[in-house]
């Protein structure tokens, strides 16, 4: 396969222009990250403000990552991505647009839906390669689209200084122009959204895209997989909650407001069991039984939820406070710690294609995700020791591993979902892809927290900001170390996780004409 990745025919063609496509959503879904200092000083915000948008930053891809599941699974990939895409550019020019912390808020709550994309793209990539190349053409698509992030906090903040056209504040440092940074970002996505619908399509010609038969819930193949599915969609509003909370504590809900939204959610989840009950009655009312060939087991789905919360959900949380971790910890400017910050994000090209590629390759999908976990863990745990006194080289070093193992984990992870359940592909995608954002969205409450349970409620000092972080750092090894112990005692082999086609399809005697038609995909 890497000898044909640069050919940009057939499938690889269809896998480079869709991992842009994730590239240009990860670019403006972190885009604010590195003008966190600076729009913190131009808007007046308090470190509880500014922090409380790094958690709205991540906050409603948790339920968007569900419904692009669902809808990705009914309509296709080409449209779903293609409008997201679109999408993107007006919560970004309205951020761009800001006047205000309420407004700053709304924006980046629009914003986070855009994360969701990373889901659209696992099944496309899912559909133009078999089981045996699974693990590397994911790894790439995530692993490369995962750059953006790196990207946003490379690129950006020289691109601002340029269009700050040499101004100057009044201490003499040169002006950001961030605002019109971000709004060109989602301007340029919009357009991507309208070249990659013109130019990609759902499958190969010859093989037909297998949708879900029932759209509302995922679809489950046994009553006890139900109520565990059930159990599994409270954390996915819980954390919604946490998040109502969180900003009602910054004074951007009231009281009042706060109840209407817990009891909303609570109607939520409801709607949401109703809908898998609606697909799964037949199941549960003795009407339908499953074959043994058409079961597959949620419980694995549920590991998998757990391992993206822990990988997934820590790069997010890491990637959204390390600039200001290494500005502040190693006393560096806004344009330096970007650079420097993107080390950890910049390992995605080779860490997620290679963990992806290691799951391929090591025979077993459940001793690679096994091997990474604790790989994660032990990264997070040597992360918290570091502290001003640390050379900045080695600090890089030890940063840029322990990303290794978190963005490999990804892979891994990835490596398997597309394996379930193939028709399901989406929604499977979308509940592991949510959790990812529950662990973000848990982490950064948590960090957003620390200083003020360390400070006793006071404004924190430098030395208690610095404490802080170690404990971030060391409850995202520990919680690694807790998934490593799951997946080591529970998680199952995929079947056919190394075979030429998918457990779904059978190869037809024409099947070589769907190889032929794969060096120029027809548009529909």
């Amino acid at each position: 396969m890497l000898k044909d990745l640069l050919s940009f025919r057939g499938r690889y063609r269809i896998l480079h222009l869709t991992w842009l496509a994730f590239f240009l959503t990860f670019f403006i879904w972190f885009n604010f990250v590195p003008f966190k200092s600076t729009i913190q000083a131009d808007f007046g915000l308090s470190e509880v403000q500014i922090r409380t948008l790094l958690i709205c930053n991540v906050a409603l891809t948790v339920p968007a990552r569900i419904v692009i599941g669902m809808l990705l699974d009914k309509y296709g990939p080409r449209i779903t991505y293609s409008l997201l895409l679109i999408f993107a550019a007006f919560p970004c020019v309205s951020f761009a647009m800001a006047q205000n912390f309420n407004q700053l808020v709304l924006s980046r709550l629009a914003i986070s839906i855009v994360g969701a994309g990373f889901v659209v793209g696992i099944r496309m990539v899912a559909e133009w390669f078999p089981p045996k190349e699974i693990g590397i053409a994911e790894g790439i698509y995530g692993g490369w689209g995962n750059f953006g992030s790196a990207g946003a906090a490379m690129t950006l903040p020289t691109i601002a200084l340029l269009l700050g056209m040499g101004a100057t504040n009044a201490a003499g440092d040169p002006i950001l122009n961030w605002r019109l940074a971000i709004a060109i970002t989602g301007i340029l996505t919009g357009i991507y959204g309208c070249i990659y619908f013109c130019n990609v399509q759902d499958c190969p010609e010859g093989k037909v895209y297998q949708r879900a038969k029932k759209v509302g819930g995922l679809e489950v193949t046994s009553k006890r997989d139900f109520w565990l599915l059930l159990a599994m969609n409270v954390p996915l509003v819980g954390i919604l909650a946490v998040l109502a909370w969180r900003l009602s504590k910054v004074g951007f809900l009231s009281g009042s407001t706060l109840v209407v939204i817990y009891v909303a959610l609570i109607g939520l989840y409801l709607f949401q069991a109703y809908g898998c009950w609606q697909v799964n009655k037949d199941l549960m009312l003795d009407r339908k039984h499953y074959p043994p060939e058409d079961r597959y087991r949620f419980s694995q789905v549920m590991l998998l939820e757990l391992t993206y919360f822990a990988n997934f959900g820590s790069e997010l949380a890491v990637v959204s406070m390390l600039p200001a971790f290494f500005q502040d910890t190693f006393s560096l400017g806004a344009i330096a710690a970007g650079w420097i910050a993107s080390s950890y994000a910049f390992m995605n090209l080779m860490s997620r294609p290679g963990g992806g590629l290691i799951s391929d390759r090591m025979g077993s999908r459940k001793g690679t995700m096994t091997v990474l976990s604790a790989g994660i863990g032990i990264g997070y745990l040597c992360m918290g020791w570091l502290n001003g006194n640390w050379w900045l080289p080695v600090a890089v070093a030890v940063t840029m591993a322990g990303s290794f193992f978190v963005q490999a984990g990804e892979g891994s992870t990835y490596a398997i979902v597309p394996l379930i359940k193939r028709r399901l592909t989406g929604q499977i995608a979308g509940n592991v892809g949510a959790y990812g954002n529950v662990g973000a969205v848990a982490y950064l409450t948590i960090f957003s927290l620390l200083p003020a349970w360390l400070g006793g409620g006071t404004e924190p000092s430098a030395a208690v900001l610095a404490q802080a972080n170690t404990i971030f750092f060391q409850i995202l090894g520990v919680s690694s170390m807790m998934v490593t112990f799951l997946c080591w005692f529970f998680l199952k082999e995929p079947k056919g996780s190394f075979a030429e086609t998918y457990e779904s399809e059978q190869p037809s005697a024409d099947s070589h004409l769907v190889t032929v038609s794969l060096e120029r995909p027809d548009r529909n």
